[in-house]
């Protein structure tokens, strides 16, 4: 049975002119027939208003920023995102009834918003857990463990486990915390929705040409693309690159932006690290291209995590076939997944980086198995980590 579908986004770019996990679920969900709404801020071009992007409703609204800011701003931002979604709702879709409400995290503020809907049209909600707040928040130091703001933000996290009729984790480990932190939540709630992306084709690179073309000719490139903010914590990459400051011919590759961006110049400068390439931008070819003409792709976790956090750049490092070398929390069992269960990839906790750079060492002596491990990667992408995959997932549970 097609039904009507909603789907509440803090950023959504508009459909056909990138590539996101939510775009290609939403994509997913039109092409098998549902009729598709989201609810997302405006663009850059600050349009406001109801319009159909390639046969989905999308609903834009303004908002505050919540993107590279600080968190004061990102806070406030989150607070009066409800009431700002819940007038466009009511403005532009407010007879639509819907079957299925799908929200992911962040933000969870927007329960309030799955509350009123909810209780008007008996809507079944799922909800794509994919940050854990405000416990990651607590970890690396952005927020206290006490007082009225993470009482605030535990209540609300509490209420939206209880609300929704699914919840779909990126790992077993993900399961296992919220059933050890919330018991009073159902377990049979709770299944394993790993993260998904639509494969990039890259038959055509020419690695040595795109080496070439960044001066990166005969070097062995470690690459890290994507947002550079405290989850990451910069320091351990740059520890880990240090390790490497006198082997000119081991490369660090990142392109990105974020709130710690400064640090990582910062710190570059600081440690003096000849061996260090930093980019804000790269056309979106040339950024694919790159990370696909790159030896192995980069994974860095703050250490202090409690939560079992899955990168989803790792997907990107798969879908090239670039095998995976992670810095990461204690807690997480990505680094079992990747090294173990995928055979994609090495890891070790991010306070012993020289544990890594033994087994970075292996990849850099043995082309041989960085090919091996990066077809793994790739054919586990292929087949488990498709959008499809992640349709078929959420539907099936409600069966």
């Amino acid at each position: 049975m097609k039904k009507k579908i909603l789907f509440l986004s803090l950023r959504f770019p508009k459909i056909g002119s990138t590539s996101t996990m939510y775009t290609d679920l939403v994509e997913e969900f039109r092409d098998n027939g549902h009729e598709v709404y989201v609810v997302a801020s405006s663009l850059e071009t600050g349009e406001v208003g109801l319009f159909d992007e390639a046969g989905v409703h999308v609903v834009r609204t303004n908002t505050i920023d919540q993107i590279n800011v600080n968190i004061i701003q990102k806070g406030i931002a989150s607070l009066l995102l409800p009431k700002r979604y819940i007038k466009a709702i009511n403005t532009y879709i407010k007879e639509v009834e819907f079957d299925l409400i799908l929200l992911p995290t962040p933000p969870i503020t927007l329960l309030s918003v799955v509350r009123k809907l909810k209780k008007k049209m008996n809507a079944s909600v799922y909800l794509i857990l994919r940050d854990i707040f405000p416990q990651n928040a607590v970890d690396i130091g952005i927020m206290k463990n006490k007082g009225p703001l993470f009482g605030y933000f535990r209540k609300l996290e509490k209420e939206l486990y209880s609300i929704s009729e699914k919840i779909g984790c990126m790992s077993q480990g993900n399961i296992e915390y919220v059933m050890e932190h919330n018991p009073e939540v159902d377990s049979s709630k709770l299944h394993i929705l790993r993260n998904w992306q639509r494969e990039h084709r890259f038959e055509n690179v020419d690695r040595k040409e795109l080496k070439r073309k960044y001066n990166l000719e005969h070097k062995f490139v470690v690459f890290f693309g994507g947002n550079i903010s405290k989850p990451q914590k910069v320091e351990n990459i740059i520890s880990f690159a240090s390790l490497y400051r006198d082997n000119p011919d081991v490369i660090f590759f990142v392109i990105g932006k974020g709130t710690e961006k400064k640090k990582l110049e910062d710190l570059i400068t600081k440690n003096a690290l000849t061996n260090f390439v930093l980019k804000e931008f790269l056309p979106r070819e040339d950024y694919l291209d790159m990370m696909a003409a790159a030896d192995v792709g980069l994974v860095s976790l703050d250490e202090r995590f409690t939560i079992p956090n899955i990168p989803s750049k790792s997907l990107s490092y798969f879908n090239a076939r670039v095998p995976i070398v992670a810095l990461l929390d204690e807690n997480t069992d990505f680094g079992t997944w990747i090294e173990d269960d995928i055979k994609a990839g090495y890891w070790s906790v991010a306070t012993q980086p020289e544990a890594l750079k033994n087994k970075l060492d292996l990849l850099i002596n043995d082309s041989s198995l960085r090919q091996e491990l990066g077809n793994n990667g790739y054919q586990y992408f292929v087949e488990k980590l498709n959008p499809n995959v992640a349709y078929n997932t959420i539907v099936k549970s409600f069966e």
